[in-house]
């Protein structure tokens, strides 16, 4: 599978207290470039998420591998893409946008309180010339405060991420259970009471602290051991190192994120909540046997070259 796929959590995009603090004002700037970037890919994560509730509307096409091997492909992102303008119209790909702008808003915005209500001393990038001790202390200092940032922005916006989703998920039934923000609050308060919007968040914190720790770790002991100092490009490989490790570690901890965004339309009322798409979860333990015991923990965590399992004999010989 394409780890490339795997969309990393923000924490991933800039070191922890290495950045310098912002200017004023700087804060509404990014949270419309952040907006932006969630608009112009909000098609993609749509696509994502019904392959992730494993619903495939299209049949396989046979193709062959890189080795000439006849295999059963599913329809990628772009002809997913196509079949839902098809159903939808343009607009159809943009279904769950306006709650998902309004969960990226928050998040920023969360950070940003964050930070400035609770500011890290030592804001000093890791040094080559700190022993190791020292920069292992500060490693681990910055990651707790990017730890308490992300956990935080988390729990402020996963709420309309549960209502993001829950509208995507209304294109399998055809609903219009989840037409509106607002309407979609009450509902969820209605039917489900305050916990409605936190189903899922679990699974989503310990991808996102998993990811954080693996990550930081991984790129210091790297850094600090197997880059020598003495190379030429070896400032070049540090500031690469990170960004590597986040597309491995992004894959190891993409199962957190299915669990997630699987609990958080389960059982909900929807179609794609409900069998045959999906048994009724008690928990998201109970979710994650479910998909382990089918094989199916990495299920949309590729969306260009999907294979459909089926078994080799099942095609004639050449």
């Amino acid at each position: 599978m394409a780890a490339v796929e795997a969309p990393l959590p923000p924490a991933a995009r800039a070191p922890p207290g290495g950045a310098a603090e912002p200017p004023e004002g700087s804060g509404a700037l990014v949270a419309a470039l952040g907006a932006g970037l969630a608009a112009a890919g909000h098609p993609l994560l749509y696509v994502k998420l019904l392959v992730q509730v494993g619903h495939e509307p299209l049949p396989p096409t046979i193709g062959r591998n890189v080795l000439g091997r006849k295999v059963l492909y599913l329809p990628g992102f772009f002809t997913y893409a196509r079949h839902i303008v098809e159903v939808d119209g343009k607009r159809g790909l943009f279904r769950g946008l306006t709650p998902r702008l309004i969960s990226s808003t928050l998040s920023t915005i969360t950070r940003g309180s964050v930070k400035k209500a609770f500011p890290l001393e030592d804001m000093e990038h890791v040094s080559n010339k700190d022993d190791v001790k020292t920069s292992l202390r500060k490693v681990v200092k910055e990651t707790s405060h990017e730890m308490m940032m992300q956990c935080m922005s988390r729990v402020v916006s996963h709420p309309l991420h549960v209502i993001s989703m829950r509208c995507m998920a209304q294109f399998i039934g055809r609903e219009v259970k989840y037409s509106g923000v607002f309407s979609a609050i009450g509902r969820i308060l209605k039917e489900e009471g305050i916990l409605g919007f936190f189903v899922g968040l679990v699974p989503h914190i310990l991808g996102d602290v998993i990811f954080l720790w693996c990550c930081n770790l991984l790129a210091h002991f790297v850094n600090t051991y197997a880059v020598d100092d003495n190379f030429s490009q070896a400032s070049v490989i540090r500031s690469y190192t990170k960004f590597v490790i986040g597309i491995a570690v992004s894959m190891l901890t993409y199962p957190f994120l299915l669990v997630g965004d699987l609990m958080a339309v389960n059982n909900c009322g929807l179609r794609a909540g409900l069998p045959p798409y999906a048994p009724v979860f008690t928990s998201w333990i109970h979710c994650w046997r479910h998909l382990s015991a089918q094989g199916q923990l990495f299920r949309g965590s590729s969306l260009l070259f999907r294979r459909a399992p089926i078994p080799a004999a099942c095609f004639p010989i050449d």
